[in-house]
């Protein structure tokens, strides 16, 4: 991607390798963004890169990015700076989950995932802002309905995401009459490569069923956010169980996740 590009619209999306990232992807292309394809997996979004440029004669860039860690993501905001590139739209979607009960996580897992979902939200959302400021842009960030309440079996994961709705209403809030907008993305189980990564194909959340394509989801997302709506919740069956969870107990909704997730 060469500087000449710098007066049109520049998409970042991490986790664009697979899933909903790559999806993301697809939707900003479409949408006449050039984007910057971020993932550890390079190959895949190579192909991608050249499908996108291919259809929509845009221009795409592919950065190898490892974000399990603060300096990983601080490196690929340098990565961007370093090609003379200045975003009008963030899409933090890398994210995994572990599945399984927290006695007998790996405790390296946990913690990398955190970094992950969480800490490379905030240092790119921070460090991209001064230019999402200037092209008054659009941050887009990846939760889940596990934001809503707490998610027995998968227990740092749910928490995780109740950190990134919570960081994204509220930096929405603080960002009202900037031009820029934040959105929380907040599907439920979808047919992505989340499942394989948490190995959580016995759980009871998606054995057994049809799950929502991530491209459906991704178009939902997309369109939130050129809304600027702040909470999107792909489904209506999601939508209506994400907002029974604010009318009862806490310890039933937990039991209720909890028989919902449990191994079958």
């Amino acid at each position: 991607m060469s500087q000449s590009v710098n007066s049109q619209k520049i998409a970042l999306i991490t986790g664009a390798s697979s899933g909903i990232g790559k999806a993301l992807a697809e939707e900003f292309a479409a949408g006449g963004y050039h984007v910057i394809l971020a993932a550890r997996s390079v190959a895949p979004m190579e192909s991608l890169a050249a499908e996108l440029t291919r259809r929509h004669g845009l221009t795409a860039t592919v950065i190898g990015a490892d974000l399990e860690s603060e300096a990983g993501a601080r490196q690929l905001v340098a990565d961007v700076r370093s090609r003379g590139l200045a975003i009008s739209a963030l899409a933090n979607n890398a994210g995994y989950a572990a599945f399984g009960e927290f006695a007998n996580s790996d405790l390296a897992t946990e913690l990398a995932s955190m970094q992950l979902n969480m800490t490379a939200v905030v240092v790119l959302s921070k460090l991209f802002l001064p230019d999402l400021l200037a092209n008054k842009g659009k941050i887009l960030n990846t939760a889940s309905t596990a934001a809503f309440q707490p998610g027995p079996y998968m227990a740092v994961y749910y928490a995780t995401k109740a950190f990134v709705l919570s960081f994204s209403e509220a930096i929405a809030a603080e960002l009202e009459g900037t031009g820029v907008t934040v959105t929380a993305l907040c599907p439920g189980p979808t047919a992505s490569g989340f499942q394989d990564r948490a190995n959580m194909h016995n759980s009871g959340l998606v054995k057994g069923k049809k799950l929502p394509t991530a491209e459906s989801v991704a178009a939902i997302g997309y369109r939130a956010m050129q809304n600027g709506e702040r909470v999107v919740i792909p489904g209506a069956m999601n939508w209506l169980m994400a907002q029974s969870v604010r009318f009862a107990p806490r310890r039933v909704v937990t039991s209720m996740v909890k028989s919902m997730s449990k191994p079958v």
